[in-house]
């Protein structure tokens, strides 16, 4: 299990780091033919939009994978251990319910009706830039289960940092 969330978060670095680099080449691009050609590039401007929300919800799933969605430990660590546990695979629960019905349902359903629009500047399908959201809810998904395992164990969040 440990190789497989090794894997994943690789991959998510890589996608999160590569997105990242094409928001910064492409904003550039973007002043350069703004100002220096006075002739501003408009399909840069709205791929970098697009990027920018699939490296939004890329780092949610990072995130979720290390355990760093947002708690109050303060509450959690006067809890006995066994309930701490209790409320850790909980959260996890809500944030695999989540994943399930709004990003992989909702997500599917919104890719589904948005493959008919094309964007204005690029001329792309913008169901295509929506895949992300299921794509996401299936990683968070596949990470609320090894934190879960995780839990289970008696590993906690430390395992999980430790594999980030």
């Amino acid at each position: 299990m440990k190789s497989l969330r090794n894997a994943l978060t690789k991959l998510l670095h890589v996608l999160a780091g590569v997105s990242f680099i094409a928001m910064v080449a492409l904003t550039c691009w973007q002043v350069f033919t703004r100002y220096v050609l006075q002739n501003p590039s408009s399909w840069s401007e709205e791929l970098v939009s697009y990027l920018f929300a699939w490296a939004s919800l890329l780092g949610a799933s990072l995130v979720t994978g290390e355990r760093g969605h947002m708690n109050i430990p303060i509450l959690v660590e006067k809890l006995s251990p066994s309930m701490q546990r209790t409320l850790g695979i909980f959260g996890e629960l809500v944030a695999f319910a989540f994943s399930l019905i709004i990003l992989v349902y909702g997500g599917v359903q919104i890719t589904q009706l948005a493959m008919g629009q094309m964007t204005s500047s690029l001329g792309v399908a913008v169901g295509v830039f929506y895949v992300v959201m299921p794509l996401c809810g299936v990683l968070n998904m596949i990470y609320t289960v090894l934190n879960i395992a995780d839990i289970c164990k008696g590993t906690g969040a430390d395992a999980t940092k430790e594999g980030a």
